[in-house]
């Protein structure tokens, strides 16, 4: 189906907005740990369970669920995840007690889920080939965006009414999202857009693409997780500093989409290898010279830039070796990526409190590390370069 181009930018607009709700209401807990602990008499380590539990909601179910929906159109399927979105947030800023909250937390990780498998292939499908990295960008910018604006502002506004205030929001915001997905998206059958296949489908770097982002992923987190108590006791920053040094990790994470962007279309395959390259060197440098206030700020920053352009190359990546629908391959990718998330910031706890604050980083150089030695054999583990390097039979 031929989609305008204004009518396919809107709704790709929409999807990223989509993108950023999901991220902020996922993490918003954070930055409101107390007000919500107070209000529902819980502590604020149930409340930090909050987001842990989501997060292995989306580990554990994504595949089967986007293999339970892979028949279903994909608008009529955003539609129905946004509606339970929608639905869902609101039962959690209007929730009696804890379990209730828990409960409806719960519910929005299962439309997470299938969600980042499902936005990928339909961002993509509404343009060329050729513009396909960008829109996928803007994907990215949205979820990004979240703890740059989302946490910060959520955060701000709950501190100023209720912790229950800015969830209704996000709500509300589903709700627009829902309507321009609805009325704009056009019901592309499964199977009939050419972003629905790989463009290079290869199942062996396929896998090899999955292995390399969670181990990225992992040593991403297990360093950024505790970055915290590494800027305030191994570079003495001040703790009143961490929020504009978060905020400039968040600017150089939008740069780094952008960036991102604009070359992996080109250079799929090496744009992953810099980017983890990249990463490796510079959480190198933080356990190396983090001892000065300067190199610990700039080396925050960057691997900021290196972690969101990771993910930026890795959605367009699956769309090239995806060897079988992009959907269930997004949703390997998507399980993988929240693996890494949670080994990489368990891992970063065990060394936080056995090796100390500057050991973390140095686990997030050493996983990066591995991971580019991951990557660099992903041509030599080509399925379609082995196929082809078998004699085939004189007829």
């Amino acid at each position: 189906m031929e989609v305008s181009r204004t009518r396919a930018w809107v709704a790709l607009a929409a999807l990223s907005l989509g993108a950023f709700l999901y991220v902020t209401v996922e993490t918003l807990p954070i930055g409101l740990l107390a007000a919500m602990a107070g209000d529902l008499g819980v502590s604020e380590s149930s409340i930090g369970l909050l987001v842990t539990a989501y997060g292995f909601v989306v580990v554990a179910v994504t595949v089967p669920l986007v293999r339970l929906t892979a028949g279903w159109p994909r608008r009529r399927l955003l539609v129905l995840l946004l509606a339970v979105f929608v639905v869902a947030t609101a039962l959690s800023a209007l929730a009696l007690n804890y379990p209730s909250l828990l409960a409806a937390r719960v519910v929005i990780a299962l439309s997470q889920s299938v969600f980042w498998a499902v936005i990928t292939p339909a961002a993509a499908g509404l343009f060329p080939q050729r513009l396909r990295g960008r829109a996928l960008s803007m994907i990215y910018a949205g979820s990004s965006t979240a703890p740059l604006v989302g946490v910060p502002l959520g955060t701000w506004l709950g501190q100023q009414a209720s912790w229950r205030l800015p969830f209704l929001a996000l709500g509300g915001l589903g709700v627009v999202v829902l309507i321009v997905v609805l009325t704009l998206l056009p019901e592309t059958p499964r199977g009939e857009s050419d972003a629905d296949r790989g463009t290079a489908p290869d199942a062996g770097r396929y896998r090899t693409l999955v292995v390399a982002s969670a181990i990225t992923v992992s040593g991403a987190f297990a360093a950024f997780t505790y970055v915290d108590p590494f800027l305030t006791r191994v570079s003495g920053i001040d703790p009143a500093a961490l929020g504009p040094i978060l905020a400039l990790r968040g600017v150089a994470g939008l740069v780094g989409v952008v960036v991102a962007g604009l070359v992996v279309g080109r250079w799929g395959w090496p744009s992953f290898l810099t980017v983890t390259v990249v990463q490796a060197v510079t959480l190198g440098a933080q356990f190396a010279f983090g001892t000065d206030q300067l190199t610990a700020v700039v080396t925050t920053a960057v691997a900021g830039f290196a972690l969101s352009g990771m993910a930026s190359i890795l959605g367009t990546r699956v769309l090239e070796v995806a060897p079988g629908s992009t959907d269930m391959a997004a949703a390997g990718t998507s399980t993988a990526f929240n693996v890494g998330i949670t080994g990489g910031a368990l891992l970063g706890s065990a060394l936080l409190t056995g090796a100390g604050p500057r050991s973390p980083a140095l686990a997030g150089a050493v996983l990066s590390a591995v991971a580019v030695l991951v990557i660099l054999a992903e041509p030599r583990l080509s399925t379609a370069r082995r196929s082809q390097s078998v004699p085939q039979p004189a007829r």
